[in-house]
């Protein structure tokens, strides 16, 4: 499988660029499409403002708002595609954000968006987008950290595996990353040891054959965060990308997320490509 066509999440926040970047690299090795969207949020009022003139200044306001936003995501995209050859196009749609963007990923391979910055401004997409994009939606997402990128994701690529479906379902959708990366360490914490061969050989083997270059790492988180244990070993091996299952489970319609989950969409200062 390769990444053919790459739905990125486009808002007028400073992480857009990068989001557009990495996404235009990762086409142009697979001769592949990147659609830019956009969504312009339906105007809400607030709960204790009448109608009449005030609520007529809060809509000019807010229409005034939206359309600098656009022109600004617009802008980034245009200048990240310039006059390249890119195979690419500008989508607008109006809605609530992640459910245009579940919706549109639909048609994608995969599907780029933006970790939650700590102080967003009120514009600002839902602090749980990426949280929401990867458990209902149905394709991979690679999340960006919100602090931008050092390198392009894919030259040490740390995987995270616990023989789980989910896990199972990253691993598989970062093939086209694990094939031609450098360096690919298969990570598993607290291995279970009464399988028939050593944690982590059936994946390792499984990869091999793909042609990645892989390595097995065994560790033990003990009493601490499973995400900490993860994010300490990527700094380690300098890993510029972390594959990972992400776990929860519904609750009155709301995702909660385990514990790994949450403190690598809190902590993250690599891309970290996830499936559910």
């Amino acid at each position: 499988m390769a990444y053919k066509t790459i739905l990125v999440h486009c808002d007028a926040g400073r992480g857009t660029p990068v989001r557009l970047k990495i996404a235009l690299d990762l086409a142009s090795h697979a001769d592949g499409h990147v659609v830019g969207l956009y969504v312009r949020q339906a105007f809400q009022a607030p709960g204790f403002i009448d109608a009449g003139p005030p609520m007529d200044s809060l809509y000019r306001a807010y229409e005034t708002q939206a359309k600098a936003d656009e022109a600004m995501a617009a802008a980034s995209f245009r200048d990240a595609v310039g006059h390249k050859g890119y195979s690419s196009e500008w989508r607008v749609s109006e809605g609530y954000v992640h459910q245009a963007l579940i919706k549109q990923a639909r048609y994608a391979d995969l599907v780029v968006v933006g970790q939650a910055e700590p102080d967003p401004p009120p514009n600002a997409p839902p602090s749980d987008l990426a949280e929401e994009v990867t458990m209902a939606g149905e394709r991979p997402v690679l999340i960006v950290p919100h602090i931008g990128v050092a390198r392009p994701p894919g030259r040490t690529v740390l995987v995270c595996w616990n023989d789980s479906r989910e896990a199972s379902r990253a691993v598989t959708a970062a093939l086209p990353l694990l094939k031609a990366a450098e360096q690919t360490i298969v990570l598993i914490i607290d291995p279970k040891r009464d399988e028939p061969l050593e944690p982590g050989a059936d994946i390792a083997t499984w990869l091999a054959r793909h042609g990645a270059k892989v390595t097995v790492q065994r560790d033990t988180a003990a009493d601490s965060d499973v995400g900490g244990v993860i994010l300490s070993r990527a700094a380690d091996c300098d890993a510029d990308l972390i594959v990972m299952g992400m776990y929860g489970h519904s609750r009155m319609r709301e995702w909660v997320l385990g514990g790994a989950s949450r403190t690598m969409l809190a902590s993250m200062t690599v891309p970290a490509l996830v499936a559910h």
